[in-house]
This record gives C-alpha cells, structure tokens and sequence, in this order.
C-alpha cells in the first residue's frame, strides 16, 4: 500500500486552484481563484509557501515562463498538478463525499 500525502485545507484550496486557473496557474491567479471560490483571501506568502511544499511532496510541477520587462527582467513561475497531486485530489474527493453521505445534520440546510 502506498503512503497517503494528508493534506491540509489550504493545500487542497491551493491545488483546486491550480487546476481552475490552467496554464495560468501563478501566485496571483491561484489566490483569486482561492478567493471566487472559497470565499477568502489568502495571503500571496502563504499561496507560495503552500506551493513550495506541494512541490516538495511531489503534487505538483513549477516552470518557468520567460522573463518580461514587466517584471523587471525576471520570469514568473507557473504550476501545474503531477499525477500524484491529481490522484490525491480525487482520493479527499471520495473521502469527503463518503463522511457527508448520509449525516442528517447536512441535509435540508438546517443547524
């Protein structure tokens, strides 16, 4: 049996964003895309400290663009989720979706 990368609820936001923003994956795009549809801001230092870690546990790819003016010169790094990091995305998926199946508590919005 392999061994499972738990992972944190900002790293699964910061990976969910990644897929949604696509070949634009970088540091701002993926914080607003954590932000449309999370419904918060993260900080632009935690978005790339969370990257750097999904790296380093294999979830994801960095590459760099070309380097532009705009930037002083320096190019931006882009991301994208390996095998790895999309498998681990749909294994919380099931896992999330079978703890909610079934709660009365989740069903017909009340509290």
């Amino acid at each position: 049996m392999r061994k499972r990368e738990y992972l944190g609820s900002l790293e699964l936001l910061v990976l969910l964003a990644v897929m949604r923003a696509g070949r634009n994956a970088s540091g701002i795009p993926i914080s607003r895309e954590i932000e449309a549809g999370g419904g918060r801001e993260v900080a632009l230092g935690s978005v790339y400290t969370t990257l750097s870690r999904l790296e380093g546990k294999g979830l994801v790819i960095s590459e760099l663009g070309e380097p532009t003016a705009e930037r002083g010169g320096r190019a931006k790094a882009f991301f994208r989720l390996t095998a790895k990091g999309l498998r681990e995305v749909r294994e919380v998926q099931s896992t999330l979706t079978r703890l909610w199946s079934g709660l009365p508590e989740l069903k017909g919005g009340g509290a």
